[in-house]
């Protein structure tokens, strides 16, 4: 008899569900893996860098994440200081492509708001961190995947190098001649243009807010510019 009670007890544990196996406070179970090759959750205290992030709509009915290129070296800590600028509650979700393509369907069946590190959701003029040491080289992505925003722009590369540094950037000289806040544009007169294949000039260019306050006129800066959805915008500055 005590036999029998020991066989049919061990059989009930054996097929018990297994309730442990994973919740939106760490992932999805099985899938936390591949959720994790953009890294890991970093240390405040060892960040190497900070990144302005700032979340928004404009006027053209578009949703986008603005800040400067997401270039990283491999193993680099990352503050993200992210900033809801817009008039809606947006989200910021760091993880590859593919992850976020898949999540992106789950959360077209049901809105759910999860509670992970790699990501944080901010209502309309709030703001927040994400702290994360990138420790895979790779190309991975930066998205609000609430039901509608990624397609409407709401998602940018982050890409994960080796030796992606900031060396390897060319910057070019110049002169901030003036600038128009409210319209995110600069005047700046500057050299040559090396990346872009233009001469030096004076010109126009768009600068997303957290870039314009860091602007004077006059002043005197190094700064990398790139065509951003066709305009020619200010993606760095130093």
């Amino acid at each position: 008899m005590r036999n029998l009670l020991l066989t049919t007890s061990f059989a009930i544990a054996l097929s018990a569900p297994a309730f442990a196996a994973g919740t939106h406070d760490g992932g999805h179970g099985e899938n936390k893996p591949a959720a994790m090759m953009v890294g890991m959750p970093g240390d405040a205290a060892k960040v190497d860098r900070t990144i302005d992030v700032t979340l928004l709509e404009n006027d053209e009915g578009q949703m986008l994440i603005e800040s400067e290129p997401m270039d990283i070296k491999e193993g680099e800590t990352i503050r993200f200081n992210i900033t809801n600028k817009g008039e809606l509650e947006h989200e910021f979700v760091l993880d590859t492509v593919e992850r976020n393509a898949e999540h992106k369907i789950e959360m077209a069946k049901m809105d759910m708001e999860h509670d992970d590190p790699n990501r944080i959701r901010l209502d309309a003029g709030a703001s927040g961190e994400v702290v994360w040491t990138f420790a895979n080289s790779g190309t991975f992505e930066a998205a609000c995947l609430i039901p509608g925003h990624y397609e409407s722009g709401m998602h940018r590369e982050v890409a994960v190098g080796d030796q992606m540094a900031q060396a390897d950037v060319e910057y070019t000289s110049g002169t901030i001649k003036k600038i128009d806040a409210k319209a995110g544009k600069v005047t700046i007169i500057h050299g040559p243009l090396v990346n872009l294949d233009m001469p030096a000039m004076t010109m126009v260019f768009r600068a997303d807010e957290a870039m314009v306050a860091k602007m004077a006129e006059g002043q005197d800066i190094e700064f990398v510019a790139d065509r951003v959805k066709g305009k020619l915008t200010v993606t760095q500055m130093k």
